[in-house]
């Protein structure tokens, strides 16, 4: 087979071709997509007051409950992070306030 001798004219007509038909066929710009907020990490500052308070908050929503919560439960309930009522019930737990029921849920001593 005979191969075809391509000019720099006709390579240049060629490219300008398919440019054009690249644009015809381009479909209006899409706005890119909104960035999401990055979630918020959960810093849980550890220090006698900070444990205090979080313990307080703890037993006071298990207190207005009267019954056994999970510890999501509990920090749902307490409006604070679940990290924070962990610190919260270890505190409570060490003062003998909280117990654990068989089912993994946490009541008032």
């Amino acid at each position: 087979m005979a191969e075809k001798k391509i000019t720099k004219a006709a390579a240049t007509k060629a490219a300008n071709k398919a440019a054009k038909a690249a644009e015809v066929k381009e479909a209006p710009a899409k706005k890119a997509p909104a960035k999401k907020a990055a979630a918020k990490s959960s810093v849980v500052y550890v220090n006698a007051e900070n444990a205090g308070f979080k313990a307080g908050d703890v037993y006071q929503a298990l207190a207005a409950a009267e019954k056994a919560l999970t510890v999501a439960e509990v920090a749902k309930k307490a409006k604070v992070a679940v990290e924070e009522a962990y610190l919260g019930l270890g505190w409570l737990f060490k003062e003998g306030k909280v117990a654990t029921t068989e089912d993994n849920k946490i009541v008032l001593a």
